[in-house]
């Protein structure tokens, strides 16, 4: 080994609470998709609860359907979607790179903002059907 100092040469992370600290557009998309995957476990429970509930008869399913159908009930249904859409297409983001195909600075930074606002619309075109179809 040699004798390099190497003391007082490492480069130092910056602490979150820095003020020179600057949060990136990739940054927030890649912890909203941590966030997304997350809520999404989470929602698998109230997904469970719908189907246990239908399992255990018309009483069951028509409480836990009454919460589902409240307005907290639909905003938390709207979120679970969006999480649904959001972490989908990072996903196919991540299988894009994978490949390896649009590495670019501008195409990356394309994929984030195609995340961000497919995940948006493509939740607000599923809500639309579903209130057509309803």
């Amino acid at each position: 080994m040699t004798d390099v100092d190497l003391k007082g040469k490492r480069p130092i992370s910056p602490h979150v609470q820095h003020s020179a600290y600057k949060v990136t557009f990739s940054m927030a998309t890649s912890i909203s998709h941590r966030l997304s995957g997350s809520a999404l476990y989470a929602g698998m429970f109230f997904l469970a609860s719908w189907l246990i509930a239908l399992a255990m008869g018309p009483e069951a399913f028509d409480f836990v359907q009454s919460l589902w159908g409240s307005i907290l009930g639909r905003l938390v249904l709207f979120c679970f979607t969006w999480a649904m859409m959001h972490h989908m297409l990072g996903g196919i983001r991540h299988f894009i790179w994978d490949i390896p195909a649009m590495m670019e600075k501008p195409q990356i930074e394309f994929l984030y903002v195609a995340t961000v606002v497919g995940g948006i619309v493509l939740t607000l075109i599923l809500w639309i059907i579903g209130y057509a179809v309803m």
